[in-house]
């Protein structure tokens, strides 16, 4: 063989690899792609149901305000549409593929992923949601009544209302901050409230991850009922296997976040664990339980909506019986006894409660489920939450920089805070319940203070939680801090 063929045969055989390299790499730019599109599709699908069916909003409000707000992927390309008569909403991707969102009552929505239509009814059919009764004409919390801020109270009125009335200024056009309901509720009474235009009292609210502290809630009235406990462990079958160092996981490890387990979390990413798990996995429970360990058990703090996941799952295996049985049990155990009626978890396809994102309630039902930690998970004379429960919750969780409790924030993290920001020392006791987007319920003991703040703030920097909390305290009298 002469030189010149060898060239020949060689420069044949790059070009081959490199074609061969172009081809796998377009199949991978083209599998990524449309994984991308159907992520963004079932987002779209899931919150134009929830917006629409669930909170009974105006549908071309909740596409513009809820679905196009800052969003930069081409989701004015998919086409929309709304069967009302069958609950059904349907995002169709440039003609070809199709994610469906079905609603059903007490239920809210749900992706219809790895299954049929038909069989999430079939999954509802002997659910029964209790009838929302209507609210009394007592005084918030135990009716519906609010009184405006009363001259006795020993509140500043007027620094009061600036804070509010700044929650929903927008200073800054290119970050807007999109604030929905601010509630203030002092010494037990809502003294202070205000919506945007097109929301209300009775308009249900999505809380991301507040609903994380909604399952460290009803995690505590399964302790209370002697169904499970913190240190429980071996909590799946698929760990339990000889020598799987996933058994040791315990559910106070999951409510804490250092299970150790690889999830990532941030929403930024289109194709992150959190989002794969929500828009795309029919199971989120199997999801998060097939992920392996990251790092040893308790080793590391770990901010996860796998591991709330995984508490969901486990609620349901602790509560037992009919998937109806695990449907009725949020309103039976917690949301009812509190007067949180507005309040609905959303499942996934597989009827586990996707509470670390999916939770709905009213900004005044926000309101009192942080009354209920405020007044150490008493209501009224009522004990919700096992003696001790939101004492625990608030422990700081090793590793974690004592930011973090137990499905509480014990200050506001840096994430959630614009850059070269002021500290504007908040009094050491207050607490969070904190969501994506900028939702958030404070709880501040010292001053007798709940206050829910909910919106849609996308652009890093277009809300400071910190900001609106130390200037609504300038209107309150220092009882400590």
């Amino acid at each position: 063989m002469t030189a010149w063929t060898k060239s020949k045969n060689a420069r044949t055989a790059a070009i081959a690899v490199v074609l061969v390299l172009c081809v796998a790499a377009a199949g991978y730019a083209l599998r990524h792609a449309g994984r991308v599109l159907s992520v963004a599709s079932a987002f779209y699908a899931k919150t134009l149901c929830s917006g629409v069916l669930l909170a009974q909003r105006n549908e071309n409000e909740v596409v513009k305000q809820d679905v196009l707000a800052d969003m930069s992927f081409g989701l004015r390309h998919l086409h929309r549409e709304i069967y009302r008569e069958r609950g059904l909403v349907a995002i169709t991707t440039l003609g070809m593929g199709e994610r469906l969102a079905l609603f059903r009552p007490g239920l809210g929505c749900t992706l219809v992923t790895d299954t049929s239509v038909d069989a999430l009814l079939k999954q509802a059919r002997d659910f029964t949601p209790p009838p929302r009764a209507p609210r009394s004409g007592a005084e918030w919390p135990e009716g519906a009544r609010v009184n405006p801020l009363r001259a006795d109270a020993g509140v500043d009125g007027e620094i009061l209302k600036a804070a509010v009335d700044e929650a929903f200024a927008e200073p800054n056009p290119r970050a807007l901050r999109r604030t929905r309901a601010v509630v203030v509720a002092y010494r037990g009474r809502i003294i202070a409230e205000r919506y945007s235009q097109g929301m209300g009292p009775q308009t249900l609210q999505l809380g991301w991850s507040m609903g994380k502290t909604i399952l460290n809630a009803l995690t505590g009235t399964l302790v209370s009922e002697r169904r499970l406990s913190l240190d429980q462990d071996r909590l799946f079958a698929q760990w339990r296997g000889e020598g799987d160092p996933r058994g040791r996981i315990s559910v106070d490890d999951l409510l804490r976040m250092v299970s150790g387990l690889d999830f990532d979390a941030p929403h930024e990413r289109m194709l992150s664990d959190v989002r794969k798990m929500l828009f795309m996995k029919g199971d989120s429970v199997a999801y998060a339980a097939s992920e392996k360990l990251a790092a040893p058990v308790g080793a590391s703090w770990f901010y996860s909506s796998g591991s709330a996941s995984l508490l969901a799952g486990v609620m349901r295996s602790a509560i037992g019986g009919t998937q109806a049985r695990y449907f009725a049990y949020p309103r039976r155990a917690l949301f009812g006894r509190i007067g949180m009626t507005s309040a609905v978890i959303e499942p996934d396809a597989a009827g586990n409660f996707l509470a670390p994102a999916f939770v709905y309630a009213s900004a005044r039902d926000w309101a009192r489920f942080g009354l209920l930690y405020l007044n150490d998970g008493m209501w009224g004379d009522k004990r919700i939450l096992p003696e001790g429960w939101v004492k625990n919750s608030l422990r700081p969780t090793p590793h974690s920089d004592g930011q973090y409790g137990a499905g509480l924030w014990l200050r506001i993290p840096d994430f959630l805070r614009p850059d070269a920001v002021a500290d504007y020392r908040l009094p050491q006791d207050a607490f969070y319940m904190l969501g994506h987007e900028g939702q958030m319920v404070a709880v501040i003991p010292s001053r007798q203070l709940v206050v829910v703040r909910l919106g849609l703030s996308r652009r890093r920097g277009a809300w400071d939680h910190g900001a609106f909390l130390g200037n609504l305290l300038k209107a309150f009298p220092g009882e400590g801090g």
